[in-house]
């Protein structure tokens, strides 16, 4: 397979003043906090980190920024993190899947789940399967469109963000609980697929629920299923898979925060404190919800059981899958 090119950006550490921990009773302070961002300027992962970001500066930390170390699947922003003090300066915040799915998928990552201290969510989001104008307009909810591309074979192709993605991994399950063969076409991220989608390029697509929220409100695309175990909130007309009948086809995903290996627990708790007071903040709310995210805070305990329960789920999944990429 292709090997993906590696690259790094904003390697800003070096701008930094060292950082001060002044500790008062259970009170701590931070005079600079570097939030790690594993994707490029511009995508989801690198809002909500801007968004919580700016929240923690003045209150969490004296000042607060942005480090976006994209590259590898994440691998790049977690090795920074791994060489991080942990004492609390420097906090990654990432995507479930690069740490739940990405070591089973792709080959030659070497993290686990304990090279993290967990902090907190700051939201979570769900997938949508969908249509554009390459699919005859009859096709309506998800079972109409497999019956579609049951009888147009040649056609019966989806496009995701990328190869082992979590969008792309739903197109797979999909194709197996049906049992119709649907053709995947990874993309470099979302804004090219849904491009082709509405081109009529691409006749179907699966990507998280805010690559669609703008295109169905115009009615260019046609959002099918949704895959939480219940309807979002912000498409309640969508149904999800499980009530079309793909009852153990429940997906979504988080963006957490965590802190280096060996963190305190004093030290993750205090992040955890700060980062649930910016994500109830109600602009942070509406910018999450712009882009399809819902906020949502959690202890570092809750965060570390859910990490480590995917974890060990997304293993036996990837494994009956039988999917591996080289970086």
């Amino acid at each position: 397979m292709t090997k993906r090119r590696i690259f790094m950006a904003g390697a800003m550490s070096g701008l930094l003043l060292p950082s001060i921990h002044a500790q008062t009773g259970t009170n701590t302070r931070i005079r600079n906090l570097r939030v790690l961002c594993g994707f490029p300027p511009g995508g989801a992962t690198d809002a909500v980190s801007r968004r919580v970001s700016d929240k923690l500066q003045g209150s969490y930390a004296d000042v607060s920024l942005v480090d976006n170390r994209p590259g590898a699947a994440g691998r790049i922003a977690i090795d920074e993190l791994k060489r991080s003090k942990p004492d609390g300066s420097t906090m990654l915040l990432t995507p479930a899947a690069v740490i739940t799915l990405f070591p089973h998928i792709y080959e030659g990552i070497n993290y686990k789940t304990d090279d993290f201290t967990p902090t907190s969510t700051a939201c979570q989001v769900q997938f949508g399967f969908g249509v554009g104008p390459g699919v005859p307009s009859s096709v309506t909810d998800i079972n109409s469109y497999l019956r579609w591309a049951k009888a147009n074979s040649g056609a019966a192709s989806y496009g995701s963000p990328a190869t082992g993605s979590l969008p792309h991994i739903l197109g797979v399950l999909l194709a197996n609980q049906s049992r119709v063969a649907l053709n995947h076409i990874p993309y470099k991220g979302s804004a090219p697929g849904m491009s082709d989608l509405l081109g009529g390029q691409v006749p179907a697509f699966s990507g998280l629920l805010g690559d669609w929220l703008p295109h169905i409100k115009t009615g260019k695309a046609r959002l099918l299923a949704t895959s939480g175990k219940e309807r979002s909130a912000l498409t309640p007309n969508v149904p999800t898979f499980a009530e079309l009948g793909f009852k153990d086809l429940v997906m979504s995903e988080w963006y957490g925060f965590f802190l280096p290996k060996g963190a305190t627990k004093e030290t993750a708790n205090a992040a955890a404190d700060a980062i649930a007071k910016a994500v109830r903040q109600k602009d942070v709310i509406d910018a999450f919800a712009q882009l399809g995210l819902e906020a949502s805070a959690s202890t570092p305990t809750e965060l570390g059981i859910r990490m480590k329960e995917e974890f060990r789920l997304w293993e036996t999944t990837v494994q009956k899958l039988g999917i591996k990429i080289e970086i």
